[in-house]
């Protein structure tokens, strides 16, 4: 079952995030995201329990796909796709035209993942300043 994000997720949603290895958003930062378009952030709970997590965000120009996290335990069922199928067609709904997200480098199954749904690498360079 895929469904929105609720404030009563942010743990079990955290646990999937340092169960995958990615660092866990506060809730400052997440209160934020939420404020501008939180049908984007989705929860796959299948038996109720958070197995899987997606964040997305639109600028109003386009969308980006962040924090794909699937427990370990519940990975090779097709959360994952499933998660990436409905934040697209989220996407869609809104009237964006292009979804983008980041891949690192060391990340040759997540860039295979990636490029099985349809979403190919571009030579771009990311570039960040911290504020």
């Amino acid at each position: 079952m895929i469904r929105t994000f609720a404030w009563d997720d942010y743990d079990s949603v955290a646990t999937v995030w340092v169960a995958a290895g990615a660092d866990v958003l506060p809730r400052a930062e997440l209160e934020t995201k939420l404020a501008r378009d939180p049908e984007l952030f989705l929860v796959s709970a299948p038996d109720g329990v958070v197995a899987g997590a997606i964040l997305g965000t639109w600028d109003g120009r386009r969308g980006w796909i962040f924090r794909l996290a699937v427990d370990p335990g519940h990975r090779r069922q097709g959360i994952a796709t499933a998660l990436v199928r409905e934040v697209e067609a989220r996407f869609r709904a809104i009237g964006c035209p292009r979804i983008n997200l980041l891949v690192l480098p060391h990340n040759e199954a997540g860039l295979r993942f990636w490029q099985e749904l349809g979403y190919l690498p571009v030579p771009d360079v990311l570039c960040t300043k911290p504020l």
